[in-house]
């Protein structure tokens, strides 16, 4: 493999990729910030408590795997 392929250019006269606060970068109205509101006022009480039965079982390979 050629290295000059593995690194990427750096630009050390840009500050950030992305902005501090993902705030700032979207607008007030973006769709984004509607979803991150919807799922803030979940209810997720039940997914804390245990399930029917006793502990939950482990997580498995499923049996088609062969690795």
């Amino acid at each position: 493999m050629d290295l000059a392929m593995a690194f990427h250019p750096i630009d050390r006269d840009t500050d950030y990729l992305l902005p501090p606060a993902v705030q700032e970068w979207l607008p007030e109205a973006h769709l984004a910030r509607y979803v991150v509101d919807v799922v803030e006022g979940l209810d997720l009480s039940e997914l804390d408590e245990p399930m029917p039965g006793g502990a939950a079982r482990p997580i498995t390979r499923p049996r088609c795997c062969r690795c």
